[in-house]
């Protein structure tokens, strides 16, 4: 059988890892496969079977776009369409007009190694030490995704030989049972290393930030969602510090547009830049948001989230507030939101930027 695995014409800096499971998973079968990235492409052969993954519930045209493609050219053809999209609405997944809409994990396929031959410009593996999350935020599409909390006591299997750096995607990696043998395999591997959903700032005490100390980590990423989490927050950056962690790799995570105030937000964000670490602003959007950016949060107004984003793009850096000395002032000493993210002349539009050996000095930014 050959075997079609289908990434819509959507924007994502990582790999289709669903898919090259799926590959993985075929091959050991025998069949043969084929990835077209992009929506559509070139095809080698025609496919007796066609997968098509889907990204965040907003990407969603890209996603029927491609089914039907696939559809037209290939009119008996099962495809078969999962991914995020399709787990949190298979309702409006199946309007693709996709023979099946499947939901959640591929259980078969979790233990196998990507098959990375397919992207072979990818240079990192992706992968999951762990299912699920502790925590049920309200905000969060975990619970939905991944309802029931499954760990591993070992990666390695999962890494990809010639790999110089691992990414890990686990919602909440702190929260495992195996957090300790994963980290010291990660040290024998000695790889670089991104906790790139972030790590759990209340679970961050000195036995952690040590374990983490021998780790090629860069940058350190965490979250400060909501006001009743700011002293675990400030102890972890604390600790993380004492330990010998610069706060200048720090970036924090801090959610707005969801039920906190303008204000609230402020406060959150001040605290950051007087902290000393990297500031990234998080704007929520709904789990069944088909339109990206258009909700506004019920104590929010359309005027005031455009506020944020030119100050994003004017003065932050890859979207994030770094403690520049100019930013930290700007946002410490204004008397009011509006006096904070606003923009008055080109002034104070390069206020929030210092020299370029103080911007070279700070992580490189995921870009929002």
């Amino acid at each position: 059988m050959h075997v079609l695995l289908v990434e819509p014409r959507y924007y994502t800096q990582h790999p289709p890892l669903g898919l090259l499971k799926l590959a993985a998973y075929h091959r050991q079968l025998g069949d043969t496969v084929e990835l077209v990235r992009n929506g559509w492409g070139f095809v080698c052969k025609p496919p007796h079977l066609i997968y098509v993954t889907s990204l965040f519930t907003y990407a969603w045209k890209p996603v029927h776009e491609a089914v039907r493609f696939y559809r037209v050219a290939f009119p008996k053809v099962p495809i078969i369409l999962g991914g995020i999209y399709a787990t949190l609405m298979p309702e409006h997944a199946e309007l693709s007009g996709a023979d099946e809409v499947r939901t959640g994990l591929v259980e078969e396929v979790e233990d196998l190694l990507p098959d990375y031959s397919l992207v072979p410009e990818c240079k990192a593996s992706v992968l999951f030490a762990s299912r699920g999350c502790i925590r049920r935020c309200p905000f969060c599409a975990v619970p939905m995704m991944e309802p029931v909390l499954k760990a591993r006591t070992s990666i390695a299997s999962l890494i990809c030989p010639g790999h110089g750096k691992v990414i890990l995607w686990d919602n909440n990696f702190l929260g495992t049972p195996y957090w300790r043998d994963v980290v010291g395999e990660l040290k024998e591997l000695n790889l670089r290393l991104d906790f790139n959903q972030g790590l759990d700032a209340r679970l961050i005490t000195e036995e952690v930030a040590r374990h983490l100390r021998g780790l090629r980590i860069y940058p350190i990423r965490m979250a400060y969602d909501v006001p009743q989490e700011r002293r675990a927050v400030a102890r972890a950056i604390g600790t993380l510090e004492l330990v010998g962690f610069h706060k200048r790799d720090m970036i924090v995570y801090t959610l707005y547009n969801f039920r906190e105030s303008p204000d609230e937000f402020l406060d959150r964000l001040r605290d950051l830049l007087e902290w000393g670490v990297v500031a990234y602003p998080m704007r929520f959007e709904p789990l069944d948001s088909l339109e990206k950016n258009k909700h506004i949060g019920p104590r929010w107004s359309a005027e005031r989230l455009d506020m944020v984003a030119r100050a994003r793009r004017v003065i932050g850096y890859g979207g994030a507030f770094p403690p520049y000395e100019g930013l930290k002032r700007k946002f410490l000493d204004a008397r009011s939101f509006e006096e904070a993210f606003g923009l008055r002349g080109p002034r104070e539009r390069r206020s929030g930027r210092n020299s370029q050996e103080e911007v070279e000095s700070y992580p490189l930014l995921p870009v929002g």
